[in-house]
């Protein structure tokens, strides 16, 4: 049992990258990382449901507008879903070297998207 228990300490979890360097920090802290990652990756699913809600639903906006702003939610969830795991993976390799965190990446792209993608729903509603 004990052999068992020690080869299970010596793997390295997933992501290698991130486990490999640095020392185990105070659970709550990665607990939170980990609660700021599904944040994420609900801001990425409604981003993803507004752009397939544009293109399904019965939204009087004219079509061309219609299909682009519902391009840039699409686009916009899958930005959130790749900045979710690779903002987790930056605060958590801070964190385990003790550093500073990280700055937020990606906020100002994702307000500009949704001004951009509103704009053209209000232009396509009115065209």
């Amino acid at each position: 049992m004990d052999e068992r228990n020690s080869r299970r300490d010596e793997l390295t979890p997933f992501p290698s990258s991130v486990y490999r360097c640095g020392s185990r920090p105070d659970p709550r802290f990665s607990l939170a990382n980990e609660r700021t990652f599904l944040a994420w990756i609900r801001t990425s699913l409604a981003f993803l449901a507004a752009g397939v809600a544009l293109e399904a639903l019965q939204v009087p906006i004219q079509h061309g507008f219609r299909t682009a702003a519902a391009g840039v939610f699409v686009a916009l969830g899958l930005l959130s879903a790749v900045r979710a795991w690779f903002g987790w993976m930056r605060t958590e390799r801070a964190l385990r070297e003790d550093r500073t965190l990280p700055s937020p990446a990606l906020g100002a792209v994702l307000s500009l998207g949704v001004v951009i993608a509103v704009v053209l729903m209000v232009i396509g509603f009115f065209w």
